[in-house]
């Protein structure tokens, strides 16, 4: 009794699930121009005609299917209409793009080292703050929350700037 009534209630669900999914939609703009979008009517509000998801997620993902939609884009013809450049334009076009990689390359080899040279020197200049003592001296204490958050953005700066060698380096390889 138990697993029928398991399966009837599975049964159910798999039908009634996806009806309540399915939602109206309505888009309403008051007269300051904000927009709100409702599964609930509101007065002045427009019903929104929306193509359900597609919850396919890929649809066939096997080897065959993959091969089909290669093969299908591969035929695919360039318009006659297509503007096209013949080679000694673009190879002069490639070269530009090479020389202005490059200058951005050099520009952010500087940009590090300045960076570094940052962050040198605040290492060596902790964060410290002094304090009155009850006795009328005065005692000098180190602020290692503000000095590890100082560090931490000229890390990220460091980080930034190697990153961007790094990606304009894979770009200027990837043009030879």
């Amino acid at each position: 009794m138990n697993k029928q009534l398991t399966y009837l209630s599975a049964l159910l669900l798999a039908f009634i699930v996806p009806a309540l999914a399915y939602a109206e939609i309505y888009k309403h703009v008051d007269a300051e121009g904000r927009i709100t979008y409702s599964n609930v009517k509101i007065k002045g509000a427009k019903k929104l005609d929306l193509e359900p998801a597609d919850t396919n997620f890929g649809g066939d993902n096997s080897a065959a299917s993959r091969a089909t939609n290669r093969a299908s884009q591969a035929k695919t013809a360039t318009p006659s209409s297509f503007p096209k450049v013949d080679s000694g334009t673009q190879n002069l076009r490639d070269t530009k793009r090479k020389e202005v990689l490059q200058a951005e390359l050099e520009a952010e080899r500087q940009e590090l080292a300045k960076a570094k040279a940052a962050y040198i020197e605040a290492e060596s200049k902790p964060e410290v703050y002094q304090k009155r003592n009850a006795n009328g001296t005065t005692s000098t204490f180190r602020n290692v929350a503000k000095f590890q958050e100082k560090m931490g953005v000229l890390q990220a700066d460091v980080d930034a700037h190697q990153r961007n060698i790094d990606l304009l380096t894979k770009e200027i390889g990837a043009t030879n």
